[in-house]
């Protein structure tokens, strides 16, 4: 048996293995109550094998609260919570809650009060200002922790979880960035660690000795001024003095410009924080951030960096990866692929979240199991890009016998260019899984067929499909601008599937996702690679300043133009402030509200604000949208009975929007 899937324990409590499902925001519970359709999401999760789930955040208080998180404040949430930790139990499973209190992290429009923090420090998360703690309003924070602790026990669950990272509350108070306090609570780190502790004194006092406390912990704050993991370390040994019994070891607060949840960051690459914990404390420790594959957590356990591993998004995209793992069925899990879009861009709307690669996430209430067709068909999808793929698979699933026909040499469609630039790559694994699930189940993939009316109406006449679906997708906006000289002109899509060569000086016109992940693409190009860089350290060849120049200066000149005001505004918020952050990292140019008048030899006439101006380039690549590519269904219409169109062959959306869609219509096939 691998270690990730032997028992273990924290504290008294035994856990039948090492994964656990990490808090994260849901949105399920607009009025602070468990819903049905929370209490099935974690009924999944649990039935899917892993060990022990952390709910969060729980708000133990009002003012600390934000949008749709389960509420500990008030001994009405205890049937609704029982319910919940029910499920889980009947499945296998251990559950804890996680005690949520924001500070300054709070949104006074949601809650209707102004946030509160250990100093009046504005917060770039929200914009606000909070008040500043008094000692009493400080007690009564601490008497609400205890009573929302005691109410999880009565409700049944596990343990508790305490949260002091990512620049909640407990961390506010830890932090020399937002305690300015002269008091008993501020001053110098023992000082403000005396919030959290008393938090944890308290917690202790309401459960007892032996219920389990695990505290979750910022390994590093990743803000200037603020901790590191050698000031984490310390904070982690003073709460195992206090009777904790894990920790749960995450990466920085919510306000640092260091990204910690995107697909840039590189799998595993927290794990060091959790690393540097456990060498100085005895409890077990959670190690968590883009942990996504079992060989991954296997990895780092049998390293000794942690005793458990956490997953939170993963386990959103596929509940049944424990038991997927355990049965050796590692190629069948599907990938979470860090892309946020249903996820993190959810919470930043203050939406209930889903999930790009997994339609079922949230809605196993109103879904329910996916259940076999009565009348199994014969179905010929064109195209097997994310629509194609997904509803080929889903219908596969429901008894369908399904081919696809797909003009290119490989599957993915889009998925191709959006991986192609740095730290993007992730887009691959999700076109890998559907491909591989696709023949899993069956279906017929051909590559390198041209999809024509006639050949379809002929196969379809001489009754070797019953059904067709049109997923072709789309193809880029070719606009009709002046070209009156020999500069290149290039569209994005060829240059990301590397099908063309640009110059050095170089001219995006869009700055949508695509010019920015194109601009990205070639600015990277030159640079410094990791192996080159990794040998250049460790013999101390080059200067840190010269080295980081290299890794972000290559040798191409490049400007992004884009008509609307802003870049990047189709990009979901969770991503697009890091992608802009390259952006200014590499170099790279943006003027926006610019547009393109005309092209010579000379250069790209351009008009702005301040007029036209003439700027020099060798190269033109547009990246101004996409339209449907829906001319075979038209030709279809009408002459094919059983007819339907999906995806961007509707309309160009996101990647989430055409697996939802897609597998909308397949399970109503």
């Amino acid at each position: 048996m691998s270690l990730l899937f032997s028992p273990a324990q924290i504290g008294t409590l035994r856990v039948r293995n090492r994964l656990i499902m990490t808090p994260m925001h849901l949105g399920y519970s607009p009025e602070g109550e468990v819903t049905d359709r929370l209490i099935e999401f974690y009924r999944a999760r649990a039935r899917g094998g892993v060990g022990l789930i952390i709910v969060g955040g729980c708000g133990i208080d009002k003012i600390g609260n934000a949008f749709g998180m389960t509420q500990l404040d008030d001994d009405r949430c205890i049937p609704g919570l029982r319910q919940l930790v029910d499920a889980v139990h009947a499945e296998g499973a251990k559950i804890v809650p996680q005690l949520y209190q924001a500070g300054r992290y709070a949104h006074s429009a949601h809650t209707g009060q102004p946030c509160v923090a250990p100093s009046p420090i504005p917060s770039r998360l929200t914009g606000q200002t909070p008040v500043e703690l008094t000692e009493e309003k400080i007690s009564e924070i601490i008497a609400s922790y205890e009573s929302a602790a005691k109410r999880a026990q009565t409700a049944g669950f596990d343990g508790v979880e305490i949260l002091a990272s990512a620049g909640y509350l407990i961390s506010q108070f830890l932090s020399p960035l937002t305690n300015h306090r002269t008091d008993r609570y501020g001053g110098d780190l023992q000082a403000r660690m005396t919030f959290g502790l008393e938090v944890v004194g308290a917690v202790r006092r309401a459960v007892g000795p032996d219920y389990p406390i695990i505290v979750r912990v910022a390994g590093n704050d990743f803000m200037p001024g603020s901790h590191t993991n050698t000031e984490a370390c310390l904070f982690c040994q003073a709460l195992e003095k206090a009777g904790v019994n894990a920790l749960n070891v995450t990466g920085g607060w919510h306000e640092t410009s260091v990204p910690q949840l995107t697909m840039n960051v590189p799998l595993g690459a927290y794990t060091y924080l959790a690393s540097g914990i456990k060498q100085v404390v005895s409890i077990p420790v959670i190690a968590c951030n883009r942990i996504n594959t079992p060989e991954l957590a296997e990895k780092i356990l049998q390293e000794g960096k942690a005793d458990f591993i956490g997953m939170a998004r993963q386990l959103m995209a596929d509940p049944e990866l424990p038991n997927k793992a355990m049965g050796g069925n590692f190629e069948t899990i599907r990938p979470c692929i860090g892309c946020n879009q249903g996820c993190l861009d959810n919470v930043f709307r203050l939406k209930p979240v889903a999930c790009l690669v997994n339609a079922e996430a949230g809605r196993e209430v109103e879904l329910g199991s996916l259940e076999p067709t009565s009348s199994p068909q014969k179905l010929l999808v064109i195209g097997a890009g994310v629509s194609g793929l997904e509803y080929a698979r889903v219908a596969a699933l429901r008894g369908h016998m399904v081919t696809i026909w797909e003009e290119q040499q490989e599957p993915g469609g889009q998925l191709t260019l959006a991986a192609a630039p740095p730290g993007r790559k992730d887009f691959l694994y999700l076109g890998k899984y559907l491909e591989k699930a696709c023949l899993q189940l069956g279906v017929t993939i051909h590559y390198g067929i041209t999809a024509t009316p006639e050949s379809i109406i002929t196969a379809v006449e001489e009754g070797v499909f019953d059904k067709v679906v049109v997923a072709t997708g789309s193809y880029p906006i070719i606009p009709s601008i002046p070209n009156q000289g020999t500069i290149k002109i290039l569209q994005a899509w060829n240059v990301l599937k590397g099908h063309e060569k640009t110059g050095s000086n170089i001219l995006i016109v869009g700055g949508g996702a695509v010019g920015v992940e194109t601009a990205l693409y070639l600015a990277e190009a030159s640079t410094l690679d990791n192996e080159t860089l990794r040998f250049l350290m460790l013999e101390h060849a080059e200067s840190e300043k010269e080295l980081y120049r290299l890794l972000t200066q290559g040798n191409k000149k490049i400007t992004i133009l884009e008509m609307a005001k802003g870049i990047g505004r189709d990009i979901g918020p969770s991503t697009r402030w890091s992608m802009l952050a390259d952006l200014k990292r590499y170099g790279v140019k943006c003027l926006d509200e610019t547009k393109v008048a005309e092209v010579s030899s000379d250069g790209v006439l351009v008009e702005g604000a301040g007029g036209q101006n003439l700027l020099p380039a060798d190269t033109v690549i547009f990246a101004i949208g996409s339209r449907s590519r829906n001319e075979l269904y038209l030709a279809l219409e009408g002459r094919v009975k059983e007819l339907i169109i999906i995806g961007d062959a509707v309309n160009p959306r996101k990647a989430l929007d055409a697996i939802h869609n897609a597998y909308a219509e397949a399970i109503h096939q």
